[in-house]
């Protein structure tokens, strides 16, 4: 399995770094955002460290799905039930931050939005 030592997820994955886990398997992690922007903020990341969608090929098909997949199920055990969103950041100018590939998953309440 590929892992860049200096990479903060790859450390998460490690466990050399704690998190909130809510999900994880043998390819898979899913934790809980430390700066969430909704009341239910999940980062869900393959263990084997892919710097961002840019490095993605189509052998990495399955696993890609399997995140997308992750990410309803998880929002319902956690209680979302009024939606919410997949946001993959990619790039510089897509706003990625962290280079190991991760999908948020955001939903629940937003009180600052006017209804």
């Amino acid at each position: 399995m590929s892992h860049d030592p200096n990479c903060i997820f790859c450390k998460i994955v490690a466990g050399q770094i704690p998190s909130r886990k809510a999900y994880e398997d043998d390819d898979v992690l899913a934790f809980h955002d430390i700066n969430p922007w909704a009341p239910v903020h999940l980062l869900i990341i393959p263990k084997r460290h892919i710097a961002s969608m840019a490095d993605v090929t189509q052998a990495d098909g399955p696993l890609l799905g399997k995140m997308a997949a992750l990410g309803p199920r998880l929002m319902k055990e956690l209680g979302v039930t009024g939606g919410f969103r997949h946001v993959i950041n990619t790039g510089p100018d897509g706003g990625q931050e962290v280079y190991h590939l991760h999908l948020h998953v955001m939903g629940g309440p937003r009180p600052w939005l006017k209804g």
